[in-house]
């Protein structure tokens, strides 16, 4: 029996990356021997083993061959005779191709350290074709590492094309979808793995939605990068600065799907896109599985997001509607949410990406003013079923005295 570390730890060592977790490769053992030494079996389709100590993922070598559309259509051989090159072949990438064996030997029988030394991200084999999974994971690859400098090798780009053309991606199971792409949200550059699955036409058929906007033109006076796409890519961007949420970054990025529906008569304007934002934003989230968290908050930024920015023209009785629809007075963490979307599509312009917000202040300057009135009291002093109308009264006199003395946003 040979062990070896493979795949992430092996690449991210050579990259200078700390890795957090280790995956370990067994080859010339059977399940039986393993269960044996105390391993703990975990995996359903092939055999893989928690350590006794460690409880590190350790899988038999194994190789696959393809049997069906999708991405459980696959058999695999787990015998002891498959060797540690025969299974890094049926891997998706040369750099993630690699193997350590216990004296500290690497093994490269695919080019990866070379794909490493020269940045580029290359299937390992033409079975690359056989699981559109991996379209999704290589697009997440080149956002993870587009800061170093990696670009995706034209044949990969190809076989993607193909993949497309041949219907693999239909056949994704949607839970997969949404994972791999709340990972790419959670990372870093996410807009680049938006962008690869455009390059290839996955965005057309996983996300029309979003994929409708490149090339609709906005009003330049407030778009000076003009297409839509193109700014919701910005707001992706701005919304990676601002905040960790991938919650945020989801409503960043379908704030504007309406734009993609807008009647040619209108362009460039955009009436009525917030409403029809919110008709998109719930069909994505009856094909894929959109956490509520994720849907409802944005839903609340297409269709609210342009009230933020009119704050200094709203009157009292409609900014506290935004409140109550934002439930800042119960979910004061929500709200903040939202004004965090709302400086990001401010912000997603090009030449306005350093700009002061001041809306968000506004706002929540009227929010603390409406905030401060006692409820209490008025429930004590008013008939039970008058209370929600008086303290609704309250609020909006408390907004319209912020206002007489915040013309100017602080």
């Amino acid at each position: 029996m040979q062990v070896y570390l493979v795949g992430g730890a092996v690449r991210d060592e050579q990259l200078g990356i700390p890795h957090r977790e280790r995956d370990w490769c067994v080859v010339g053992a059977s399940p039986a021997e393993l269960e044996a030494e105390g391993y703990e079996r975990v995996g359903k389709d092939f055999p893989v083993f928690l350590h006794p100590e460690t409880k590190e993922e350790y899988a038999l070598a194994r190789t696959e061959r393809k049997t069906a559309p999708g991405y459980h259509g696959f058999d695999f051989d787990c015998s002891p005779d498959v060797s540690i090159e025969e299974d890094l072949q049926r891997r998706d990438l040369t750099i993630n191709a690699l193997a350590k064996d216990a004296d500290g030997t690497i093994i490269d029988p695919w080019g990866g350290l070379a794909d490493i030394e020269n940045r580029v991200l290359r299937h390992v084999s033409d079975a690359f074709v056989e699981d559109p999974v991996r379209i999704l994971r290589l697009a997440r690859f080149a956002a993870r590492f587009s800061h170093l400098g990696f670009t995706i090798a034209g044949e990969t780009l190809s076989l993607m094309h193909r993949m497309i053309a041949d219907g693999e991606v239909d056949a994704l199971v949607p839970d997969r979808v949404w994972k791999e792409t709340e990972l790419a949200l959670a990372g870093s550059n996410a807009r680049v793995y938006f962008e690869v699955l455009r390059s290839c036409g996955a965005l057309r058929v996983l996300f029309p939605e979003v994929d409708a906007l490149f090339g609709v033109p906005q009003p330049e006076r407030w778009h000076p990068e003009i297409d839509t796409g193109l700014h919701v890519m910005m707001v992706l961007d701005q919304a990676e600065q601002l905040s960790d949420d991938v919650e945020v970054r989801f409503a960043a990025l379908t704030h504007d799907l309406g734009k993609g529906t807008t009647p040619q008569h209108d362009l460039p304007s955009h009436p009525g896109h917030e409403i029809r934002g919110c008709k998109l934003i719930r069909r994505i989230s009856e094909r894929l599985p959109i956490p509520k968290a994720c849907r409802d908050l944005a839903l609340l930024v297409a269709e609210y997001h342009t009230h933020c920015h009119r704050v200094l023209e709203l009157r009292p009785r409609t900014i506290l509607k935004v409140l109550e629809k934002s439930d800042a007075f119960r979910r004061p963490g929500r709200f903040e949410q939202f004004l965090t979307a709302c400086e990001a599509d401010a912000r997603g312009r090009t030449g306005l990406e350093n700009r002061r917000y001041a809306q968000a202040g506004y706002l929540r300057g009227a929010f603390a003013a409406a905030a401060a009135i006692d409820a209490g009291a008025i429930a004590k002093e008013t008939e039970d079923r008058k209370i929600p109308a008086a303290i609704q009264r309250a609020r909006k006199r408390a907004i319209a005295e912020f206002k007489a003395g915040n013309q100017v946003p602080p």
